[in-house]
């Protein structure tokens, strides 16, 4: 199964596609086979992020001035969908298609040079420190502070559900270097932090529902000094940039969850056609029939949809609704396929046994944690 039989696919060349075939290879040799032993271990080793900076897959769109291969982010998509097919957990997103582009579009030619060729080649894990115990989504009410102390920011606070937590390398730090501005986004910023940095500590791998393998932590900071060229743009402008990079963030996560939709529902028909019950194939039932020809038609409007969000966002004209929209409705879609598959497979007595399971707990997470969809509707429902 791969997903080469996904039909009248239109936002990709040749070239993006011939890149596929790279990943793919690259993905079931190096890491479907070490999926299981990742989610025990509740972490994905720094290792197979250099094997793929080695291959290209981290950070595509990174200038080559900066080690990068100066692409498109149809290629950062390919990579999504390869990752989410066939369930490999590392946090590649958050990299590529997340920090990289905040380092491209804001930092220093000092910050570009310094970080970029690392996330590049995979020698540097980062991470976006945005949500506090007890902030939830809104930014304007995180308490983490940069202080000035001589030409040094001084930052204490905590930040939880961290994706790379404990890999990290580099965290791109939000905290407020003016506490007291009004409006309270007027006094946020950027502030990266390397790891090495006294009073900076990484909290507990976080236990999940689903994703496990993905090193969600706490981080700590504690009088954490760093010189303030490590403002990332400007001081106080850390909010705006936030907001102007969320169409791309949103169709991230849009493209993931679609290819894992598609993947479980892939397995799903697989299965019913082999699994016998009441002297026949699960298959066999209409009702079995009925529900995959159901997922199938609103996987192919997905599909559709999402190739025409890549294409729009490939074009600079995705707009911060059209990728709240994105985020929304695949999401529901994967909860929908997600279930409906597992009912498929005996329900919940028997998750374990089956390879739905994983993305059946994983889907889960993507739809409560990040599920903030009544945050996109609010979003889609104010531009209305």
């Amino acid at each position: 199964m791969t997903l080469d039989s996904v039909a009248g696919r239109f936002a990709y060349t040749e070239d993006h596609e011939a890149f596929r075939q790279t990943v793919r290879q690259f993905l079931q040799k190096e890491g479907v086979p070490h999926v299981a032993e990742w989610e025990e271990n509740k972490l994905v080793p720094k290792d197979f992020w250099i094997k793929a900076g080695a291959i290209g897959m981290l950070c595509p769109t990174a200038p080559e001035a900066y080690g990068g291969l100066g692409l498109d982010f149809g290629y950062n998509a390919i990579v999504d969908e390869e990752m989410a097919y066939n369930g490999v957990p590392a946090g590649f997103s958050l990299q590529s298609d997340i920090v990289a582009g905040y380092i491209e579009t804001y930092g220093s030619e000092e910050q570009k040079k310094q970080w970029l060729p690392k996330m590049v080649s995979g020698e540097v894990i980062t991470a976006i420190a945005m949500t506090e115990p007890g902030t939830g989504s809104d930014l304007q009410a995180i308490r983490t502070t940069a202080r000035k102390d001589g030409n040094h920011y001084v930052i204490n606070g905590s930040k939880t559900y961290i994706t790379n937590g404990q890999n990290t390398d580099l965290t791109l730090v939000v905290a407020k270097t003016d506490p007291d501005a009004k409006p309270a986004w007027k006094g946020m910023s950027i502030i990266l932090v390397e790891s090495e940095r006294e009073g900076f500590q990484k909290g507990r791998k976080l236990d999940k529902i689903g994703q496990d393998a993905a090193d969600t932590s706490e981080l700590f900071f504690n009088d954490v000094r760093v010189p303030m060229t490590n403002c990332l743009g400007e001081e106080g402008k850390g909010f705006i940039y936030l907001m102007s990079q969320l169409p791309q963030e949103r169709l991230s996560i849009a493209v993931s969850v679609q290819a894992s939709a598609q993947k479980a529902f892939d397995e799903t028909v697989e299965f019913t056609k082999t699994r016998k019950a009441f002297a026949g194939m699960v298959f066999d039932f209409q009702n079995t029939r009925f529900v995959l020809a159901d997922l199938k038609a609103k996987l192919q409007v997905g599909w559709a949809h999402l190739d025409w969000a890549i294409a729009r966002h490939l074009k600079g004209e995705l707009t911060n609704e059209e990728g709240a929209a994105a985020k929304l409705w695949h999401t529901d879609l994967q909860w929908e396929v997600m279930d409906a598959c597992l009912q498929l497979h005996g329900g919940a007595g028997y998750m374990n046994e089956y390879p739905i399971a994983r993305a059946w707990r994983a889907a889960r997470v993507t739809r409560i944690f990040g599920g903030t969809n009544e945050i996109m509707k609010e979003l889609i429902g104010r531009s209305l």
